[in-house]
């Protein structure tokens, strides 16, 4: 996936500008973006502040952390299930 030039606090502060009544028009080209883009953006973060992308950043680093601990978990699981099994 292509990395945005944009940084997610940017993304917000543009957003806020466009919702503070400044031409679209005149916005996407102050800032160098598409309309798609812009409106890509406001459906993927309207009503987003900094601090909470940064929470939600956080915690979903979090998730995909418990989600590897937990396959690793149920992997050595079945091979326990597997090696009991074979003992009996």
């Amino acid at each position: 996936m292509k990395k945005s030039r944009f940084t997610e606090s940017q993304i917000v502060s543009i957003l806020k500008e466009g919702e503070s009544g400044v031409d679209i028009g005149q916005l996407t080209r102050k800032h160098g973006i598409s309309r798609a883009t812009y409106f890509n953006w406001r459906s993927k973060y309207s009503g987003v502040t900094v601090n909470e992308l940064k929470r939600m950043k956080e915690l979903e680093a979090e998730n995909s952390k418990l989600k590897r601990m937990y396959a690793e978990m149920a992997l050595e699981n079945a091979a326990i299930k597997d090696v009991l099994s074979r003992k009996l």
